[in-house]
């Protein structure tokens, strides 16, 4: 049975958390970020609310110096509440029922926030860590894979942890490695005719159809054979959008890919690969343009390192099995730092399947687990009492 003051407390937090807006869109982070650097104030925190876009604030909190630096976080947006007539309760309206709480952002990751929130209080009710400082995360753009949240942290050198925690819905398990992503867009040009007599054009989307059809024979064979453990490489055709009326040869056509990279590839090898295969598929110069979007390398945390040791330790202790290392399908903002060679490992209370769903919820026993993980973790890391 679950410490019920911890209970009790942890409902409240997530209660707080769950009835104060945040969806992306519009990705506004002020309102939750004050109530978090409020909380972390009273506890005795130094905190500073960081802001490079006006309504995307993030908040960044401090307690002890020198290293080891832990550093944990949340993010504090939402996805939007999407069909209101799924929802059988208001989604900002915390709903306690059969020891899960249900509402929007509950698992997603409010859950994993409440749990930090709790564990921000206990450090500092046991004295704070006899060595090093850890550092409380709370940040936005995160649903919107934007650069205003924890990207603008690393970048402008606010936080920079010898091990990041990741509040993440994981039924308390472990994600210690995660593929790298890339983003690419493919642009075809030809030249518009009248659709009754195409010979007189160039049509943009057969071409790129043949572009295409080439990265799929000669990408995908390569692809199938770069697996790491439950990890593969892959490519997704997301978007493809060519023409503007039926009785007109198009003269211009895009598409837009997603390639998830192991760890042990780069953003750039990536790109570079995509874009000379592109180049073999015999289109004629010029007619074609590639361009890199966005990117970011993958992640692989060692299995023995400080950290992702502590949390084997006092997983063990508290569920009493073994930890069990999960495959992560998307993408966390652990990626930002994932060039820098620390541990980063994602971890918190809930289902994944909760997430981005109507009636999300997360166990109430799943987040005092992670609550006693979490604080155990601390303890040995940071010596904290």
């Amino acid at each position: 049975m679950p410490d019920s003051k911890i209970a009790e407390r942890l409902v409240a937090i997530l209660s707080d958390l769950i009835a104060i807006p945040s969806p992306y869109p519009p990705s506004d982070s002020v309102a939750i970020c004050a109530y978090a650097s409020d909380f972390l104030k009273r506890a005795g925190y130094r905190v500073e609310t960081v802001t490079n876009k006006q309504g995307v604030d993030n908040v960044v909190a401090r307690l002890g110096q020198g290293k080891p630096c832990i550093a944990f976080n949340a993010h504090v947006d939402t996805v939007g509440v999407g069909e209101r007539a799924n929802w059988k309760t208001d989604p900002f309206k915390p709903v306690v029922s059969n020891g899960e709480v249900f509402g929007l952002g509950a698992g997603n990751c409010k859950g994993s926030m409440a749990v930090q929130l709790w564990l921000a209080e206990q450090i500092v009710k046991r004295g704070g860590p006899s060595k090093g400082e850890v550092v409380f995360t709370f940040v936005g753009d995160e649903e919107n894979l934007g650069p205003e949240g924890m990207a603008y942290l690393r970048s402008s050198g606010k936080v920079r942890p010898d091990a990041l925690i990741l509040g993440a819905q994981t039924n308390n398990q472990l994600i210690v490695a995660e593929r790298g992503v890339l983003w690419a867009k493919i642009t075809t040009y030809g030249k518009a005719a009248h659709a009754g007599a195409p010979q007189n054009g160039d049509n943009a989307i057969m071409r790129m159809v043949r572009i295409v059809t080439h990265l799929d024979h000669a990408l995908a064979p390569l692809l199938a054979k770069r697996i790491d453990g439950a990890m593969r490489s892959t490519i997704n055709i997301g978007m493809f959008h060519g023409g503007h009326n039926t009785n007109v040869v198009p003269s211009l056509c895009t598409v837009e890919i997603d390639r998830r990279l192991l760890p042990g590839e780069t953003v750039k090898q990536a790109y570079a690969e995509l874009a000379a295969l592109v180049d073999q598929a015999g289109e004629p110069a010029g007619s074609y343009k590639v361009e890199f979007l966005t990117g970011t390398n993958g992640f692989a945390a060692q299995e023995n390192g400080a950290a992702v040791s502590a949390f084997k330790t006092e997983i063990q202790r508290v569920l009493g099995k073994p930890a069990q290392f999960l495959n992560a399908t998307g993408v966390s903002d652990g990626r930002y730092y994932a060039d820098d060679g620390i541990e980063i490992i994602n971890f918190g209370p809930g289902s994944g399947a909760q997430g981005h769903a109507a009636n999300e919820s997360v166990p109430i026993a799943e987040m005092v687990q992670a609550a006693d993980i979490q604080l155990g973790l601390v303890q040995k890391l940071l010596g904290v009492r």
